[in-house]
C-alpha cells in the first residue's frame, strides 16, 4: 500500500515538472510587451526560394496570427513605428514568416493593410537579435493590370517583380532586384529592368452611341484620360463613361451612367444608395467634374474632380 502511494506520488511530481517545463505558447495580439527572442520565434520559417503573390495584400489572417500596436512598440524604434500606426488610418498587422541567413541577419515579414495602403513589411534583425532595418515591398499599388510579386531566391535577394499582359496579347516584365547591406544597414537596390513602357488603347465602351446633342463629345486630360458624353434616353438626361490614371497609374477611376441636366450648363450623376454624387459642369470648349463619395469608384486618394477639354475633331457616331 505504502508503495502504491509512493509510485502515485512520484508520477503527480513528474506532471507538475513536465507542466512547468511545457513551453508557454506565444501571442502576439496581447497589450503586454514579450521579450525580443519570443517575438521572432513566433515567426513560422519560410522555405527559400518563396514567391509571395500580389493576392497576399487581399488575404484574410486568422487572428492567431495578429501583431498588437503596443507588442510593436515594445520591439521597433518609434520612427520606424509611427508612420504605421495612425489611429485615422485603422492599422493591422499580422504574420507572415521569417527568414533566417545562418550566422547572420534574420528576416521577419509582415502584412500590414490599413485605409490607404497594403503592404509587406521586412523587418530585419541582426544574429544578436537586435533590430537594424525595415523595408516595405507591394505600395504604391501599381497600374492598372499589372501583376505584382516578391521572390526571395537562395541567395537573400528580394526581387520585386511585375508582369503585364498588353492590348496586343504579348507580356511585358519588370523588376527591381535588392539586397540587404549590413553595414549600411539598409536594402539597397543593385539591379532593375524597367517594366516596358507600352501605352495600353483605352476603350470608350459607349463610342458607338449617337451624339448630336450639343455637349455630345469626347473630352480628354492626356492619353489616359476621357470624359465621354453620349446622347440620353430623353432630352433630359446624356450617357457618360469616365476613366481617368493620374500618378503615373497609381491612381485610377472608372464611372459609366446617366446624368440629369439640372441647367442648361450643368448635370448631375445621383442614384438611390449610391453616395456617389458626380456634378458635370461644361463650358464651351471643356467640362469640368465635381464629385461627392465616389470613393467605391476609385483609388484611396483619388479624385474625379478636374476639367477635360473638348477634342476638336471627336470619334462620335451621329444619326442619319
Amino acid at each position: 500500500m505504502f508503495q502504491r502511494q509512493i509510485q502515485l506520488f512520484t508520477f503527480f511530481v513528474l506532471l507538475l515538472i513536465l507542466g512547468c517545463t511545457e513551453k508557454k505558447k506565444i501571442l502576439l495580439s496581447g497589450q503586454e510587451p514579450v521579450a525580443l527572442a519570443d517575438f521572432i520565434s513566433f515567426f513560422t520559417p519560410l522555405p527559400r526560394p518563396v514567391t509571395l503573390a500580389d493576392s497576399i495584400l487581399t488575404k484574410k489572417f486568422p487572428d492567431s496570427l495578429a501583431i498588437s500596436i503596443p507588442i510593436l512598440q515594445g520591439i521597433l524604434p518609434d520612427s520606424v513605428l509611427k508612420p504605421f500606426t495612425s489611429k485615422k488610418e485603422k492599422p493591422q498587422f499580422h504574420a507572415i514568416g521569417k527568414i533566417e541567413v545562418p550566422d547572420a541577419e534574420t528576416y521577419v515579414l509582415i502584412h500590414h493593410s490599413s485605409r490607404s495602403k497594403r503592404l509587406v513589411w521586412v523587418l530585419v534583425f541582426d544574429k544578436e537579435s537586435v533590430f537594424q532595418s525595415a523595408t516595405s515591398f507591394f505600395y504604391p499599388v501599381p497600374k492598372k493590370g499589372i501583376q505584382q510579386s516578391l521572390l526571395i531566391d537562395r541567395k537573400f535577394l528580394f526581387s520585386l517583380l511585375q508582369l503585364r499582359k498588353n492590348a496586343d496579347a504579348t507580356m511585358s516584365e519588370g523588376k527591381a532586384v535588392y539586397v540587404y547591406n549590413e553595414a549600411a544597414k539598409q536594402f539597397t537596390l543593385i539591379m532593375t529592368e524597367a517594366l516596358e513602357d507600352k501605352v495600353e488603347e483605352l476603350i470608350n465602351p459607349i463610342d458607338t452611341l449617337p451624339a448630336t446633342r450639343k455637349y455630345a463629345a469626347d473630352y480628354t486630360q492626356g492619353k489616359m484620360n476621357l470624359v465621354s458624353i453620349r446622347d440620353g434616353r430623353k432630352q433630359d438626361r446624356f450617357t457618360f463613361f469616365i476613366h481617368f490614371e493620374k500618378r503615373n497609374g497609381e491612381c485610377t477611376g472608372e464611372l459609366k451612367g446617366e446624368a440629369f441636366w439640372k441647367s442648361p450648363t450643368k448635370a448631375e450623376y445621383r442614384q438611390a444608395g449610391d453616395p456617389c454624387v458626380l456634378q458635370f459642369i461644361f463650358s464651351s470648349n471643356g467640362v469640368r467634374l465635381q464629385e461627392q463619395n465616389c470613393g467605391s469608384r476609385r483609388n484611396t486618394g483619388c479624385l474625379f474632380d478636374g476639367s477635360f477639354v473638348r477634342k476638336k475633331s471627336s470619334r462620335v457616331k451621329k444619326k442619319s
